[in-house]
């Protein structure tokens, strides 16, 4: 089983705690038995939102990178792009013509 996110742990507390209170304010109850169902209640909503937080999916030798410690954001997504257009094998028009000149 995968370890939680930061993100999936943060919502999932956050879940947890406002709900719980704002049940128990909602409900007024005062009774041991009222509390422990609201707490239940909130401990299974905030599993629920913790669960379904979107994860970002890694694919092959980018998720090495990744977690080897590789920038992320922008940074990473331009070094994305820039390996992307060298892994096509697609020559630049410019530097192709300069590299193989053509004899008439």
């Amino acid at each position: 089983m995968p370890r939680p996110t930061a993100a999936q742990l943060a919502y999932g507390s956050a879940t947890v705690i406002v709900s719980t209170i704002a049940m128990l304010l909602l409900s007024q109850t005062s009774t041991g038995l009222g509390v422990a169902v609201i707490s239940a209640a909130a401990l299974a909503l905030g599993l629920l939102v913790a669960l379904t937080v979107p994860v970002p999916r890694r694919r092959g030798r980018h998720a090495a990178r990744t977690a080897a410690g590789a920038p992320t954001g922008s940074a990473a997504s331009a070094a994305s792009a820039a390996e992307s257009a060298q892994d096509a094998r697609v020559p630049d028009p410019r530097t192709a013509s300069a590299e193989h000149p053509v004899h008439h």
